[in-house]
């Protein structure tokens, strides 16, 4: 068999691999872009380098690489969404980048840093989750939208207060008021436990109307 093929086909077993071991780590967390997509994109990240080699002398490769990157940004926002008052989405879309960049190094010839590198991302997916999770456990951001009567302004200024009572950092604040009503928003930082204590004392509240976050 001739030589060059046989190293690009070698290239192509191993970007299914690569792509399908992180691709694999997706489809179990039941994500958008799951065992096949990310397979496919470090494949096709892959045959766009492995063909860009032999394509033209001159600025041929650097313009392949660089049109891999912006069609995989797109695709990567592709996958982000917003859910109530979060973003969603973001570890998929950085996943899916990664594992374009993934494919263009195997594209390129670089097996055993291709190797280590899809080590570490495996660490970054699997391991990193649990220490997020126990920074959560210390600290979490909030938004609130409280509504009250139109003239209990005092309510309002009652209601920053507790925040400092409680510990709770506002990084935002905003008021909108109408004929029936005030309605605060508020960004806030601080202990879980800390959250769950205004959330109580809010809905105690008689003169609170209403509560979302």
């Amino acid at each position: 068999m001739d030589p060059i093929l046989t190293e690009q086909l070698i290239k192509v077993g191993m970007a299914i691999a690569v792509g399908g071991v992180i691709g694999a780590e997706r489809e179990y967390q039941d994500k958008a872009a799951g065992f096949r997509t990310i397979i496919l994109i470090t494949l096709g990240s892959t045959l766009f380098t492995v063909f860009s080699l032999s394509m033209d002398p001159g600025f041929t490769q650097t313009r392949v690489a660089a049109n891999i990157v912006t069609g995989i940004g797109f695709l990567g926002a592709g996958a982000i969404v917003r859910e109530g008052g979060r973003i969603a989405g973001l570890t998929t879309a950085a996943t899916i980048w990664l594992s374009a960049a993934l494919g263009m190094g195997i594209g390129a010839g670089n097996l055993v840093f291709v190797t280590l590198a899809t080590f570490v991302t495996l660490l970054v997916l699997l391991v990193f989750p649990k220490l997020e999770g126990r920074i959560d456990r210390i600290r979490e951001a909030r938004s609130y939208e409280i509504v009250v009567g139109a003239s209990d302004h005092e309510k309002m200024e009652a209601i920053s207060a507790m925040f400092k009572t409680l510990s709770l950092r506002v990084i935002e604040h905003h008021q909108a008021k109408n004929e029936k009503s005030v309605i605060g928003t508020w960004k806030v930082i601080g202990a879980p436990g800390n959250h769950e204590k205004f959330v109580r004392e809010i809905i105690r509240d008689k003169d609170v109307k209403e509560l979302n976050y």
